[in-house]
């Protein structure tokens, strides 16, 4: 056998390591459904507990809205559990085109494909229609499914440093005689919350005749004036080739995810896209639920609305507060602490108040960048918010990091 004593002792060395450092990651495990409240428990056996969550993706607080959950029932009821194929032998049933017609329109774009998740679409929609005559230009802080697409795909790779348009425009320059130059990049990011220079972007790409391609997953159905995504908050819908987004986050939390754009590369990722040519269709349970979504997210702005107040008055108050968080005006909100053991600590007392939230670090965030990344949603009232804010500031005191420089807290805590 090869893995024997040697190798057991290799890895339970290296996972020693990593819990010496601080840095090991425990999941908790959550006993109700995605919602502004959750019962948790550790995995270590603790009692249950009702804690406020400050950290899903659940933007517009629909993960277990009531008409969304009574679709998925219908879904189940009228299209079954599962497909049991890929799209193209028998996985397509009819709600899979009418959800790809809806995204279609909801995003503003010429044609749709649903993908299992938009890490699929991710690595799929590059190789599809890219080879070795072409380029890829991407900001460096793309989220790691885009990179691991252009990994996958023939084409030339380069980057350009975060959001500087003036390298971007260089590196265009540089590759002006490539058969497809295309510019990649996010829309919201992940880990910042702050959102890409689409206006710009889209400036370059046509001086210079290039492709756009966006991962909206962090935007779409909360930016934008009426939750279209960043495309539609730069005022360049049907300017963008490319974008990518998920069912998963603000549009339901389930899963799926799909392309969509130009026609002709949404027809490329439906005959070439591996992803999409050897996985199960999504289930029709998801497929119908996600009807739903988009019918309540085009009916009304009114939880936008609420996760845009909730996100100011959050703002607000972690900066009132003396706390060192990244600028921006999405609900994805850092607080940033720099030192990876310090962020698991300060997650570990916000759990004792009664909230819930994680430490990021390396490698999910650059060394010395160590947070605990807030993120907010409709789902959440005020005196959630308040609840949370007066935990913070009460460890954020503990821990004497409140109205300090970075330097002050990574000379106190490292880096």
């Amino acid at each position: 056998m090869a893995y024997g004593t040697k190798e057991r002792e290799f890895l339970k060395n290296e996972l020693n390591g990593i819990k010496n450092d601080g840095i090991f990651k425990e999941e908790r495990i959550i006993c109700a459904p995605q919602n502004s409240e959750i019962d948790v428990v550790f995995p270590t056996g603790t009692d249950e507990k009702k804690v406020i969550n400050m950290c899903a993706n659940n933007y517009l607080g629909l993960s277990s809205h009531p008409d969304v959950i009574e679709a998925a029932r219908k879904g189940l009821d009228h299209r079954g559990y599962g497909m049991s194929s890929v799209r193209f032998i028998c996985g397509t049933q009819d709600i899979h085109k009418e959800l790809e017609n809806k995204l279609t329109k909801f995003l503003g774009t010429e044609d749709t494909i649903l993908f299992p998740s938009c890490m699929d679409a991710n690595a799929g929609v590059f190789e599809a229609f890219m080879n070795e005559k072409d380029v890829m230009i991407a900001d460096r802080l793309v989220h790691a499914s885009i990179v691991d697409g252009m990994r996958l795909a023939k084409a030339m790779t380069d980057t350009y440093k975060h959001s500087n348009m003036d390298h971007l425009e260089k590196k265009l320059i540089l590759h002006k005689d490539k058969r497809l130059k295309l510019i990649i990049t996010d829309g919201a990011f992940s880990m910042d919350g702050d959102l890409a220079k689409l206006d710009k972007i889209v400036e370059l790409a046509e001086k210079y005749n290039a492709l756009v391609f966006v991962d909206d997953s962090h935007s779409s159905g909360f930016i934008g004036k009426t939750g279209r995504g960043t495309h539609e908050h730069f005022d360049v819908v049907g300017k963008i080739d490319i974008i990518t987004t998920t069912l998963g986050k603000a549009l339901g939390g389930a899963s799926g995810g799909c392309v969509s754009g130009r026609k002709e590369i949404v027809e490329m990722c439906r005959q070439k896209a591996r992803p999409y040519l050897f996985s199960n269709s999504i289930a029709p349970v998801i497929v119908a639920a996600s009807n739903k979504v988009i019918d309540i997210v085009t009916e009304t702005t009114e939880r936008r609305d609420k996760l845009e107040e909730n996100t100011k008055f959050w703002r607000k108050g972690l900066t009132e507060a003396g706390f060192i968080i990244k600028d921006g005006e999405t609900p994805i909100v850092p607080v940033m602490l720099f030192n990876a053991k310090l962020s698991q600590d300060f997650a570990k007392d916000l759990y004792s108040e009664g909230i819930y939230a994680i430490g990021f670090f390396f490698p999910v965030v650059a060394k010395g960048q160590a947070r605990i990344r807030t993120q907010l949603s409709a789902a959440h009232d005020m005196v959630h918010l308040e609840k949370a804010l007066a935990a913070f500031i009460k460890i954020g005191e503990k821990y004497e990091i409140l109205h300090k420089t970075k330097e002050e807290i990574i000379e106190k805590y490292g880096s």
